[in-house]
């Protein structure tokens, strides 16, 4: 289940970027072991501004019979001119591999087309990473390519990234 997050989701939150720092802090600087309660309350405060803004729409992802915190997915980079953003997501550790991530995938495109009236959704992907590699391909994601120099890594330079995109599914008759 998809949400815009609360103020009441920091302490989880900031749990779940420290249980799951050494898989996502590969690919998200933020993501490190000593992420602390100030930096997450940032974070909900931008998520927070963004929506107000209408320039991001950044969830928290939670499991639908315990409300527990499992990660988070946004739309984000919405184009000025053209009807399209950027989509990302992340699991905590101890969710990888569940299908919150495809699920909250799903939800975050069906939200950018139908809410916001988006003709594409972008999913980029660092080289290498694996596992978003595979939730971008299991949601049906069309594969554009390898782009190089695409993205800024947690190391400061530039990293080749892969692009996938999501289209509204064309009307028939």
């Amino acid at each position: 289940m998809l949400r815009p997050y609360r103020p009441a989701d920091l302490p989880d939150f900031v749990a779940a970027v420290r249980e799951s720092h050494a898989s996502i802090g590969r690919w998200m600087k933020w993501a490190h072991a000593d992420f602390s309660a100030a930096e997450g309350a940032e974070w909900l405060a931008h998520c927070a501004s963004g929506w107000q803004s209408g320039t991001s729409y950044e969830f928290g992802i939670f499991d639908r019979e315990t409300g527990d915190f499992v990660g988070g997915g946004g739309l984000n980079s919405l184009h000025a001119v053209h009807p399209f953003c950027n989509l990302g997501y992340w699991v905590r550790s101890s969710w990888e591999g569940q299908g919150a991530a495809s699920s909250a995938v799903r939800a975050l495109s069906r939200h950018a087309f139908a809410k916001l009236q988006l003709m594409r959704v972008e999913i980029v992907v660092a080289d290498g990473n694996e596992p978003s590699l595979a939730v971008a391909r299991r949601c049906g994601a069309h594969y554009e390519g390898l782009l190089r120099n695409r993205i800024r890594g947690v190391d400061g330079k530039a990293w080749d990234a892969h692009m996938f995109s999501l289209v509204p599914a064309p009307v028939v008759g």
